[in-house]
């Protein structure tokens, strides 16, 4: 495996062919209970700001934002639930806290294709996220336990 500059590469071999894969870090994303008083609190104690949202995503059960510090720097995606049965309700009960990884790949079925072949379980999708102007995501739970979201590009 290769590691450069926020990608990871890999070859996919499938049916004799092989395929060429980049999963680009996207952003991680972080269990609130409420966007709006989340984001002075990154704002004040480490420079964020709000780059895009907040938006509802009826699909998802969430209501989700997008903070940045700048070009070159990580983003963080605030996510808090629309109702009891928003999924990230269960992170929340726990505390709350960093709630999932996201990359960004060009071909969302092939990479899912990938990971389940590596032993992740696809949870949901592909479906359009209103987030990403309705771009399919997927979600997939790594056989060690890391939530993973996938965006297509």
């Amino acid at each position: 495996m290769e590691l450069t500059s926020g990608k990871i590469s890999y070859l996919l071999a499938s049916g004799g062919r092989l395929y060429m894969e980049e999963f680009v870090f996207h952003h991680i994303g972080v269990a609130v209970r409420d966007i709006q008083k989340a984001i002075p609190i990154y704002r004040d104690l480490f420079g964020y700001q709000l780059t895009s949202g907040p938006f509802n995503d009826p699909i998802q059960k969430v209501s989700v934002c997008f903070l940045s510090r700048g070009d070159g720097d990580m983003a963080i995606e605030l996510v808090a639930p629309l109702g009891p049965d928003a999924p990230v309700a269960g992170m929340l009960k726990r505390g709350g806290g960093v709630y999932h990884i996201c990359y960004q790949v060009p071909n969302i079925r092939a990479s899912i294709e990938h990971l389940t072949e590596k032993g992740s379980k696809l949870i949901s999708g592909p479906d359009p996220a209103v987030a990403f102007n309705q771009k399919d995501i997927a979600w997939l739970m790594t056989e060690p336990g890391l939530l993973v979201e996938l965006v297509e590009s």
